[in-house]
C-alpha cells in the first residue's frame, strides 16, 4: 500500500501532490494566480516521458465558457517552444459524445498531428473526459495535460485517468483509463465560476471528507465562509487535500480492479439516479445530485445500524452550510430504483452502496434490502 500523502499547510503558497503510479506517476501542481509558469511546468512534464521529450505542438482544447482564458496557457507554452492550436467546443454535456471527438480527430488530422503532439484540456470536467478520450485514442495515445477550471474538475474528474465519452443511452459508457503526465491548477480559475457550479465542486470536497478524513470535513465545517468567498489559501488547501486523498486511492487501484477506488463513489448511487430520472438537464448538477446521495446514503446506513442520526445530521448540516440541497422531491422512487439496478459496482443482481460507518470511514456494501432501498427512496 503506498505511503499515505501527509496534510500540506492551508497557507502554502504552491502545493505538489505526487500520483504515484510507477511509470505513470505524474504531479499535481496547485496554485493560484500563477497562469505564466504553467509552461515551465508543461515542459517539464513532457520531458520526463518519451512522447513528451519531442513535443513541439499542442492542440489547446476548451470550451466557449473559458476560450477567453486559454490565451495566457498557450503564450506560456509557446515560450517554452511548444506550438499551438486552439480548438474551442460548445459548452455542456452534449460535447461528450463521438461527434465531437471525431471533430478533435479532425483538427489533429489537419495540423499532422503525431504521437509527440500534446493534448492540453483547459475546462472544466466534460472538456477534460472528452480531451482525454482523444488523447487516449488518437494515435493509440497522445500526451495528456490537465487544466481544470471548475473546482469539481480540480479535486475529482481531473485526477485518475478516467476518460470517455456518453452513449445516446448510457452516461460515460465509452471510456478507457489515460494518465495525464501532468496537472495545472490555478485556483484563480474559481474567481468567475459562478457559485452554483463552485457548490457543486464543494459536494466531492465533503465526500473526501466523510470517506477517509475527518480533518478535512473539520476543516471544511470551520471555514465555511472564506472557503465560499474564495479565499486562495484555504481553497488551496482543500483542492490539494482533495487530490492527495484520490491519488492514494488511484495509486491503490488505479483501474477499478481491487475495489479498492469504489469508496470513491460515496453518495453516487443514487446520485447518478437523480440525474437520470430528472433527465440530466438544469434541474440538478452533478455536484447536486452527489449531496443529495450522500444525505440519502447516511440515511441508509442509519437504516441498517450503520451509524447513529448525529453523524446524518452533522454531514447534512455541512451539506445545507455550502447552499447545496438534501433532497430531490417529487421524483418517483420506483424510477429511481430502477436507475440504480445499472449501476456499475452491482453484483449478482444486487445494488452495492458505498456507506458511512461514521465521518472518515466508509466500506462498499448490499446489506441494505429492497425495502430499505423503497423507503430511503420515497422520503427523497
Amino acid at each position: 500500500m503506498p505511503t499515505e500523502v501527509p496534510l500540506s499547510p492551508p497557507a502554502e503558497a504552491a502545493i505538489s501532490v505526487p500520483v504515484c503510479l510507477g511509470a505513470r506517476s505524474y504531479e499535481v501542481r496547485v496554485v493560484s494566480g500563477q497562469r505564466s509558469a504553467f509552461g515551465a511546468f508543461a515542459r517539464a512534464a513532457l520531458d520526463a516521458t518519451w512522447a513528451g521529450r519531442a513535443c513541439r505542438r499542442a492542440l489547446v482544447i476548451s470550451d466557449e465558457n473559458v476560450a477567453t482564458r486559454t490565451d495566457s496557457y498557450m503564450r506560456s507554452l509557446e515560450a517554452v517552444g511548444i506550438g499551438t492550436t486552439p480548438a474551442v467546443m460548445p459548452a455542456g454535456e452534449a460535447i461528450k459524445s463521438l461527434d465531437y471527438a471525431s471533430d478533435l480527430y479532425d483538427a489533429l488530422v489537419k495540423m499532422k498531428a503525431d504521437r509527440h503532439t500534446c493534448i492540453v484540456a483547459c475546462g472544466g470536467g466534460v472538456i477534460g473526459d472528452l480531451a482525454g478520450f482523444v488523447a487516449a485514442t488518437y494515435a493509440r495515445g497522445l500526451p495528456l495535460l490537465m487544466v481544470p477550471t471548475t473546482l469539481l474538475a480540480q479535486v475529482d474528474s481531473s485526477v485518475g485517468g478516467k476518460v470517455g465519452v456518453n452513449h445516446p443511452r448510457a452516461k460515460n459508457i465509452i471510456g478507457a483509463f489515460h494518465q495525464p503526465i501532468g496537472v495545472w491548477i490555478d485556483t484563480d480559475a474559481l474567481a468567475t465560476l459562478p457559485g452554483r457550479e463552485l457548490r457543486c465542486g464543494l459536494a466531492e470536497v465533503i465526500k473526501y471528507g466523510v470517506i477517509i478524513d475527518s480533518e478535512l470535513f473539520g476543516f471544511l465545517e470551520e471555514n465555511v465562509s472564506p472557503i465560499l468567498a474564495i479565499e486562495p489559501a484555504p481553497i488551496r488547501h482543500i483542492v490539494a487535500r482533495s487530490c492527495q486523498i484520490k491519488a492514494q486511492i488511484v495509486a491503490e487501484d488505479e483501474r477499478e480492479e481491487t475495489g479498492r477506488r469504489a469508496v470513491l463513489n460515496f453518495g453516487h448511487t443514487i446520485a447518478h439516479a437523480v440525474e437520470a430520472v430528472a433527465g440530466y438537464g438544469d434541474r440538478f448538477h452533478h455536484g447536486e445530485a452527489v449531496a443529495i446521495g450522500m444525505v440519502a446514503a447516511c440515511r441508509l446506513a442509519e437504516r441498517i445500524g450503520w451509524i447513529d442520526s448525529e453523524v446524518t445530521a452533522k454531514i447534512s448540516a455541512l451539506v445545507r452550510a455550502f447552499g447545496l440541497p438534501v433532497a430531490a422531491p417529487n421524483l418517483d422512487s420506483e424510477a429511481l430504483l430502477d436507475a440504480m439496478t445499472r449501476d456499475k459496482k452491482n453484483q449478482s443482481g444486487r445494488i452495492r452502496f458505498v456507506l458511512p460507518r461514521g465521518i472518515g470511514q466508509v466500506a462498499l456494501t448490499d446489506l441494505p434490502s429492497a425495502t430499505d432501498e423503497r423507503a430511503i427512496l420515497s422520503g427523497l
